[in-house]
């Protein structure tokens, strides 16, 4: 009868404990996108010529569901709000209806800190500052002085009892000269080192640096990238994200141990929206990223990354939608036209070959075909092996 009392105490006390360590387990997920451009033709076919406005809705809708379920979606804004006249390359400036068009796609973040920050000079930069703010976007990497920047600089994200903490960099301005009040944010490791010095004040769980760096069109990070990394890892940054490239490079997760605590890199994620359309460079990352605290550690738990490809389409007028590549993939490609089957085929190819031919274990998360396109499983793939998961990648 004593073994049985026992038995029964032992019972109630770790079902009791179990429960407390469930209610004491939060988790945040973090959605990361890739570079959001403006090129000249996609100007034009956000123009809607009867109601004379410019609207981008339609390029981000396949994909909103996606990005409208992490608690925080960041994206590269690659391009200036800076007013009319509204152009594409070299210069950038598009209309303000394409960061409305983000805002209702679910991003809750952009990054304003790349090579075309300055492309409409201090002017441009203060204008795309004051549209972002006014759409009540959060945003950091560009400043209108050095008040706005003493207090948006480190962007601070707290939800559920997990804070996080942003920066953002840019490696250039194209040669643009900086402006005299407004301040973009360059790669500068005394000045990095300061703003990360200053953030141990703060008491985040995670520090995230947003970097735009490498050489374009090169799907391996280089040497400058790497040295950059390592820099920042030994400063204490847990996660670092990059972008500029303009194409899909790797990324790495790295568990804790006794030498160093995790990190994790993804080095580019590509385009994830632009009129780039050669081999590589017409498509891109969203990669996820779940945090979870438990008691008072907090660690990633979970994470994955979705393919996405920029469809095309020229008929009576032209068209962009970002489309996620498992969709169709998964629905023998129903809706996309001969040529762009072809070419998304060959990105989803060119992707998956490269994670593989780095021998790091990723997840991508995946449409299975038994699903409808609506109802949404996951497969994680790690490398040639599969885990099948309801939901988000466990986000």
């Amino acid at each position: 009868m004593r073994n049985v009392f026992i038995l029964l105490l032992f019972t109630v006390w770790f079902t009791i404990s179990a429960q407390q360590v469930k209610q004491d387990s939060s988790s945040v997920s973090l959605l990361f996108i890739g570079d959001i451009m403006g090129h000249q033709s996609q100007i034009e076919s956000a123009y809607n010529k009867t109601t004379k406005c410019y609207d981008y809705k339609d390029v981000f809708a396949e994909v909103s569901s996606i990005i409208s379920k992490a608690d925080y979606a960041f994206a590269n804004l690659e391009v200036t709000l800076a007013g009319k006249p509204y152009t594409g390359y070299p210069r950038f400036s598009s209309p303000d209806a394409l960061a409305v068009g983000c805002k209702s796609a679910g991003i809750d973040v952009l990054l304003t800190a790349n090579n075309h920050s300055c492309d409409r000079g201090e002017k441009g930069v203060v204008r795309t500052v004051k549209v972002i703010d006014s759409l009540k976007i959060l945003r950091t990497g560009s400043f209108i002085d050095s008040a706005d920047r003493a207090k948006n600089n480190l962007l601070i994200l707290n939800k559920r009892g997990i804070k996080v903490g942003v920066l953002n960099y840019t490696f250039s301005l194209n040669g643009m000269s900086a402006p005299k009040t407004a301040i973009i944010n360059t790669i500068d490791t005394t000045i990095i080192s300061r703003d990360i010095d200053s953030c141990n004040s703060k008491h985040l769980d995670k520090l995230i640096v947003v970097l735009h760096w490498g050489d374009e069109y090169i799907s391996h990070p280089g040497l400058y990238q790497r040295k950059i990394a390592g820099f920042l890892f030994k400063k204490g940054v847990d996660i670092i994200i990059g972008s500029h490239p303009h194409v899909v490079q790797t990324l790495k997760y790295e568990p804790a141990n006794n030498k160093v605590k995790e990190r994790f890199i993804a080095y580019s994620l590509g385009n994830f929206v632009s009129n780039q359309r050669t081999r590589k460079r017409d498509g891109g990352l969203m990669v996820q990223i779940k945090l979870t605290k438990t008691g008072n550690n907090v660690s990633i738990s979970d994470y994955g990354y979705h393919l996405t490809w920029v469809d095309k389409t020229v008929a009576d007028e032209v068209n962009y939608n970002i489309i996620s590549c498992s969709k169709y993939e998964a629905n023998d490609y129903k809706g996309l036209s001969k040529a762009s089957k072809l070419k998304l085929k060959q990105f989803i190819k060119d992707t998956r070959q490269l994670f593989a031919s780095d021998n790091i274990l990723h997840k991508e998360v995946k449409y299975l075909k038994q699903e409808s396109v609506d109802s949404v499983r996951f497969v994680s793939r790690m490398n040639n092996c599969c885990i099948i998961s309801n939901g988000v990648a466990g986000l």
